[in-house]
């Protein structure tokens, strides 16, 4: 699901309500170049402007509904390699268990907001939560901005032809293949839809009014089986790659922290 937040005011729990619903619903390709798949990124200029941001804390749990199980083994590794970028580009990374250890604490107060069952997010609770942890942080002083971010899965599919590759939110990613065996099928379904991950990040200033919001493409969660030689089948490692999730990440902050080579560029 491509996804597109347009910035708002502020943040109140009507918005949000609408971005939790938004988010309830391999072998990189050599070269650079135009890739019609690219999400152009969202940014509130003059709210960026005039929060003047310069130190952040990364929040450890989705804007949006938990992550698939998978792939939330590797959320933290993500969120220190946005950490390692952002202080690349200047900013100061407020420790994660500034807002862990309030998150915990608000959650024994309001609850959690995620049905363990169903995954679905309470907006209304969130946003309590969410409010509640940012006005210990500001109280406590030295937090100018928040950030989310969120591993979304999506259906890709590849290309006909001889190469066979998978575009979406501005990656591009060859086939990969799992296990023991001597080919692929010729009734291998190439047109089936193939699991990848994209990278959503949402920075958010002391108000809680959104400043920018991106998406990018990551990898894929699943390999051409060799053993059977006609299925995809959930790969052993998925964002087992930090070139994959750095370029993510690139194209998620882009024109936040500005990507060389964009590929959403026609010209």
């Amino acid at each position: 699901m491509r996804v597109n937040i347009i910035p708002v005011k502020s943040l109140h729990i009507m918005t949000l309500g609408a971005l939790l619903l938004l988010n309830a619903c391999a072998t990189s390709v050599g070269g650079s170049g135009y890739n019609a798949t690219t999400v152009t990124n969202n940014v509130n200029q003059a709210l960026l402007d005039a929060a003047n941001v310069k130190r952040v804390v990364i929040a450890h749990v989705n804007l949006g509904s938990p992550s698939r199980r998978y792939l939330q083994k590797q959320e933290a590794h993500v969120d220190e390699l946005l950490a390692e970028k952002l202080e690349r580009a200047g900013y100061e990374i407020v420790p994660s268990r500034e807002f862990s250890q309030r998150w915990t604490n608000a959650v024994s107060l309001f609850g959690d907001p995620v049905d363990p069952t169903t995954g679905r997010v309470n907006a209304r609770t969130f946003t309590r939560i969410v409010q509640t942890v940012r006005d210990q942080l500001v109280d406590k002083g030295g937090v100018d901005a928040f950030v989310f971010t969120d591993l979304i899965e999506k259906d890709v599919y590849f290309t006909t032809g001889v190469s066979r590759i998978a575009r979406w939110d501005g990656v591009a990613r060859k086939p990969v293949t799992q296990g023991p065996g001597s080919g692929v099928s010729m009734e291998f379904n190439w047109g089936a839809p193939v699991k990848a991950t994209s990278i959503r990040v949402v920075l958010f200033n002391t108000d809680l009014e959104i400043l920018f919001s991106g998406v990018g493409g990551v990898s894929l969660n699943e390999a051409v089986d060799m053993r059977s030689g006609t299925d995809f089948v959930r790969r052993r490692e998925i964002l087992g790659n930090d070139n994959h999730i750095r370029e993510g990440l690139a194209l998620a902050m882009h024109p936040l922290i500005e990507m060389n080579n964009w590929p959403g560029n026609p010209d």
